[in-house]
């Protein structure tokens, strides 16, 4: 079948509107390692998905899943050994802090379950987030998209950067406005619950953040009696060269969440926290989740914690991520479309600009760069607060020699672009 067959049977399907990547959608049938393949056959070089973050069907993952599933899997409400295993395991990657875990099955779920455990650990309503993020499409979590400054029960800061900024010390600026929002509830009369928020800003478009500001906005938190929480689900599970993303930012979260990535496919979530904020949760609610929590989850997120550690991908990451950056730094100083470079590990992002003095966001010219690394083989996608970031995410597998043939691409795609 035609990919316009496909789409429009999709229209019918679905509904218009359901979203695709590219201009030209991808029929993709198969994949394996940093590999995916469509209907012809041709090959891509996935630079974007981050469900199968140690590749496109590795053989340990499917082995490990596939005997899972001809054995055992049953409703979440059974005694299982392995998934208390995993759960032991995935706990001590984490601060010491962090000691119990709740599993679901999407990063929205695991958002939902946070921002309850924030409000019964602290009794208020009040919740904190950024202007350009995104937690999750549930009615609860999806408040925190396109949240106002000073109205309602979840609120906004500008997200923090050190790109575009008025002001020779942003580090405090963005503090002070964190601490503003959070006297706005109080003149409300709204109890603060804490704030939600990725530890490097994946949908903000991952800019810089001022030094030492994910540690100290959790220290206000504190103070003004709420909890700091961490969505870990694009962040997290090494995804800079650390487990988690906040540790790369040096800050202790209260309550993390994960997504995608732990289940290497098959639907994984969760939430943690300390054994006391869990069990408050455990004891204002009836929460279960019948898909979570079982054998199968088990395999899969064990069979993604066993591949990270017998193949060393943290050691990858750090070394692959920082080739990838030296490389985007020397590639921006020929292309005066990029106006800045940044990103963590294996996670990296180009800004486009129409000015280098201006900085003014150039939405267009970042999907034009998209669309033409898919035509030449290469999965790419834009982001961040203007949409006009090159979103750089490949699996944790991903080495310098499919680095170099990627920067050829992107050098090809720039010039056309320059030009």
């Amino acid at each position: 079948m035609t990919n316009t067959a496909l789409l429009e049977r999709r229209n019918r399907l679905f509904g218009k509107g359901s979203s695709l990547f590219y201009e030209q959608p991808i029929q993709l049938v198969r994949g394996e390692g940093v590999f995916v393949y469509d209907e012809s056959g041709r090959r891509y070089v996935d630079l974007f998905n981050n469900v199968p973050c140690v590749g496109h069907c590795h053989p340990h993952f499917v082995k490990t899943v596939s005997s899972q599933l001809k054995t055992l899997n049953v409703h979440s409400r059974y005694l299982h050994q392995s998934i208390l295993d995993y759960a032991d395991r995935l706990i001590s990657t984490h601060h010491d802090s962090i000691e119990s875990v709740i599993f679901s099955c999407t990063g929205t779920e695991a958002n939902e379950i946070a921002l309850q455990m924030a409000r019964l650990a602290t009794g208020g309503r009040g919740i904190i987030c950024t202007d350009a993020t995104y937690h999750g499409n549930s009615a609860e979590v999806s408040k925190l998209t396109g949240a106002k400054s000073n109205q309602g029960d979840v609120r906004s800061i500008r997200f923090p950067e050190t790109y575009r900024t008025d002001t020779e010390d942003p580090l405090n600026h963005h503090l002070r406005e964190l601490q503003l929002v959070i006297e706005s509830f109080r003149e409300d009369g709204t109890p603060f619950a804490g704030m939600l928020v990725c530890p490097i800003l994946a949908n903000e478009g991952l800019p810089n953040i001022p030094k030492g500001y994910m540690a100290e906005a959790a220290k206000i938190v504190h103070q003004a009696g709420g909890v700091f929480m961490a969505d870990e689900v694009q962040a997290g599970l090494c995804r800079t060269g650390m487990w988690w993303g906040y540790q790369t930012m040096g800050v202790v979260p209260d309550i993390v969440t994960m997504g995608k990535p732990l289940g290497g496919g098959i639907p994984l979530a969760a939430t943690a926290a300390s054994t006391e904020i869990t069990e408050t949760f455990r004891r204002h609610t009836r929460y279960f989740n019948t898909c979570a929590s079982s054998p199968v989850q088990a395999a899969a997120g064990n069979a993604v914690l066993d591949i990270i550690e017998q193949d060393d991908l943290r050691e990858n990451v750090t070394t692959v991520g920082h080739f990838l950056h030296e490389r985007f730094l020397q590639i921006q100083q020929k292309h005066k479309t990029i106006g800045d470079v940044r990103g963590h590990g294996l996670f990296r992002g180009l800004e486009f600009v129409t000015d280098l003095k201006s900085k003014t966001p150039d939405k267009q010219a970042a999907v034009r760069v998209v669309n033409a690394l898919k035509e030449r083989g290469y999965l790419t996608g834009n982001a961040g607060a203007y949409d006009n970031v090159l979103k750089i995410r490949p699996p944790l597998v991903f080495s310098k020699n499919d680095a170099e043939e990627f920067f050829g691409a992107l050098e090809q795609t720039l010039e056309d672009l320059d030009a």
